[in-house]
């Protein structure tokens, strides 16, 4: 058996055509603050795909530079003149953050309703209580969002049903949401992680599986079930031959797509669904504070 691709470049581009059909429509550009703090250059790629994307839908996408050496207090006060700016719909802040930041503290201080994120205390809570309808005008991790869309258009939106969901990893950015997420699409879901026992044999188990433990390749052919549906979250740079480097998930892609029904590459798959939902979220958030 070989899988069949699941492919994120394409599913984004085709959420993206239908985020610009919709702002086109709009008298008011949704807009989009990015901020990034330091010189990372992995962030500094990020940010530049996330205003790039937002600029090719028609949004506002605007990136704020800080230098490396800012402090909690400094990142906040920019964060209060975002949240009080009422032509601003929507804030970021790029992680990882410098160590003398906290970023608890950073996170919860941007306006919920521009939390395009998803990470603010309020809409993680909104989104743990909703239940089997998630609303439409939640905003919601970017990340396990775009799992689920990738999940439902490979599945059906009814294809989830009753189906043993395991995800390796337990973080508030993936693991968690991604949980809730499944639960509202009736998945039957275990979180897996470290110090999980016979993690292989629970991996094993699911029908789908999501990989986000943030190691190079951990997941091999033999923790896949016949058929199962992977969504490997992880992007991950190694050595190569000849000392270049390159991307790899959290999935050992020549076994376990050997084995799978469906996998999502990497790069490829779940990164461009990420910045699209940000997108979702910034014209979520942009009508949510009344632009039209």
């Amino acid at each position: 058996m070989t899988a069949r691709v699941i492919d994120g470049k394409a599913m984004a581009a085709e959420l993206r055509g239908e985020l610009a059909g919709q702002v086109a429509g709009m008298t008011v550009k949704p807009a989009l603050r990015v901020i990034i703090v330091g010189d990372n250059p992995a962030s500094r790629a990020y940010v530049r795909t996330k205003t790039k994307n937002a600029a090719e839908v028609g949004m506002d996408g605007g990136l704020i530079e800080m230098p490396v050496e800012t402090d909690t207090q400094q990142l906040l006060d920019r964060i209060g003149q975002l949240n009080a700016d009422p032509a601003v719909h929507g804030i970021l802040v790029q992680l990882p953050l410098p160590p003398q930041i906290d970023e608890a503290v950073v996170l919860d201080a941007i306006d919920a309703k521009k939390d395009v994120d998803g990470f603010h205390p309020l809409n993680v809570g909104k989104l743990f209580s909703a239940g089997r309808s998630i609303p439409d005008d939640l905003l919601v991790p970017c990340t396990p969002y775009g799992c689920l869309h990738m999940l439902k258009k490979s599945l059906g939106d009814d294809g989830l049903a009753g189906r043993k969901a395991v995800i390796l990893g337990r973080s508030n950015i993936v693991g968690k949401p991604m949980a809730a997420l499944l639960l509202s699409a009736d998945c039957t879901v275990t979180i897996a992680h470290s110090r999980t026992r016979d993690l292989p044999e629970v991996a094993r188990s699911a029908e789908i599986l999501v990989a986000a433990v943030g190691r190079a390749e951990m997941v091999r052919g033999e923790w896949v079930r016949p058929g199962a549906t992977v969504i490997d979250v992880g992007i991950n740079r190694v050595s190569g031959v000849y000392g270049k480097s390159h991307l790899v998930g959290d999935v050992h892609y020549p076994s376990a797509s050997e084995v799978a029904g469906a996998i999502t590459p990497v790069p490829g798959g779940v990164g461009p669904m990420t910045v699209a939902c940000l997108l979702r979220n910034t014209l979520v958030a942009a009508r949510g504070l009344g632009a039209s």
